[in-house]
């Protein structure tokens, strides 16, 4: 596959990016490179190789889901000015 000036420019104006005139054939050389170099992969025969890393074979590591509140509520409402049964008072703000 190739690109030419009026795809890059197409597609640049879908992307919403701004190419400048002056840099159009030197971005259009690059991303013709780009092209070949993936479809030299493409053409590498991978059906026997077995992926070195994955995560298909790796599980999460689960622990107990517990209620803990740290058991220091005291310690965390000790500087509120004014508390109710270890829990924090607020104004009313609706009218």
């Amino acid at each position: 596959m190739s690109l030419d000036k009026t795809t890059l420019e197409r597609v640049a104006y879908l992307a919403r990016i701004k190419i400048d005139a002056s840099e159009i054939n030197k971005m259009t050389s690059e991303l013709n490179n780009i092209m070949k170099w993936i479809e030299e992969l493409n053409e590498v025969d991978i059906k026997n190789v077995k992926p070195m890393t994955g995560v298909s074979n790796e599980y999460l590591r689960e622990r107990e889901d517990e209620v803990n509140d740290g058991g220091y509520s005291d310690k965390i409402v000790s500087n509120a000015p004014e508390k109710i049964d270890n829990s924090f008072t607020v104004p009313k703000v609706i009218e």
